[in-house]
């Protein structure tokens, strides 16, 4: 059985993540401290106490998912001896999720991954105008459809002119998310039920991830990954971008660059490690949405959660 490691994405976060972890291992301890002083912000109180609103800006959402995830596997490595190198066959991460996975896989150190998303989550939140963009589910959507109501609903019908939308997240098992101008979301929305949608629905995001409008973003995350040291991870990363194996710093680059405007083919991607030999997957951080994801993505798989002390002493005596 080859394992795959899998790191949660925003929308995961809730308060109170990682307190149990931190008041049960010094290791998780040291994973939140070295996070706080890298961000100069008291980051940990925000994720064990809230208030959920502030926990959910992308700003503090995005570090703070990652430090979950690290906190976790750091726990795992020191409390079961877990060699990451040689009991896991391929990382990933859905979305902001990557950089944990890189991290993990030692591509970058903690600070650097902690920085960097705190960069990119304040990037994506300038890139538009707050209001101006959205973003909707359509659930019992496949890709291709979805795309098609995308480009029917584009145009604004008193200008005429093309607004962007696009597909913002492959989830798998008929979850679609879309991306764009407020306007042409909610054009997206009305007509979705016409075109064979059970439910599409906005969502409760501050910006329209995944899509053009995050242009500015992707510049920002350029010259930040440029000036960043990124070592070949001691695994390999399966892209959102690709849907493919990475293990070269500049291609990977690239792809955390164009991440920030494209499509996450986070069904592709788990296909993928499942056709490389991966029946074994194991979602590290907060929150379980990965794990639902997997059953419908690699039926014949086995998930499973780890993010609290009785997850760790769970997963370890399975090894």
């Amino acid at each position: 059985m080859a394992l795959a490691f899998v790191f949660p994405g925003q929308g995961s976060q809730a308060p109170g993540m990682g307190r149990d972890l931190a008041a049960a291992f010094a290791a998780a301890r040291e994973v939140f401290g070295e996070v706080d002083e890298a961000l100069k912000q008291n980051l940990s109180k925000l994720m064990f106490e809230g208030p959920p609103e502030d926990l959910t800006l992308t700003a503090n959402a995005q570090p703070a998912l990652m430090a979950h995830s690290i906190a976790v596997l750091r726990v795992l490595e020191r409390e079961g001896g877990f060699v990451l190198a040689e009991k896991v066959a391929l990382v990933a991460g859905h979305s902001l999720g990557e950089y944990s996975a890189l991290t993990a896989a030692g591509a970058f150190d903690l600070a650097t991954a902690a920085r960097l998303l705190r960069l990119r989550g304040e990037a994506m939140q300038r890139a538009t105008p707050p209001g101006t963009g959205a973003m909707a589910a359509l659930l019992g959507a496949e890709p291709e459809g979805a795309a098609a109501i995308c480009a029917a609903a584009r145009a604004d019908p008193e200008t005429g002119r093309d607004e962007v939308l696009e597909v913002a997240n492959d989830n798998g098992g008929g979850q679609v998310v879309i991306s764009g101008a407020a306007a042409a979301v909610d054009r997206a929305v009305a007509a979705a039920p016409g075109q064979g949608v059970k439910r599409a629905m906005r969502l409760p995001v501050s910006a329209p991830f995944h899509c053009a409008l995050m242009a500015p973003a992707a510049e920002a995350m350029a010259e930040a990954l440029a000036a960043a040291r990124l070592n070949p991870p001691v695994v390999p990363v399966v892209a959102n971008v690709s849907a493919a194996k990475a293990t070269d710093p500049g291609q990977i680059r690239d792809l955390l660059v164009r991440q920030v405007t494209a499509t996450v083919r986070w069904r592709e991607g788990v296909a993928a490690m499942a056709a490389m030999g991966c029946d074994r997957f194991a979602e590290l951080g907060a929150g379980r949405v990965l794990t639902g994801l997997m059953k419908r993505n690699a039926p014949d798989a086995t998930a499973a959660a780890i993010g609290t002390p009785a997850d760790v002493e769970a997963f370890l005596k399975t090894l």
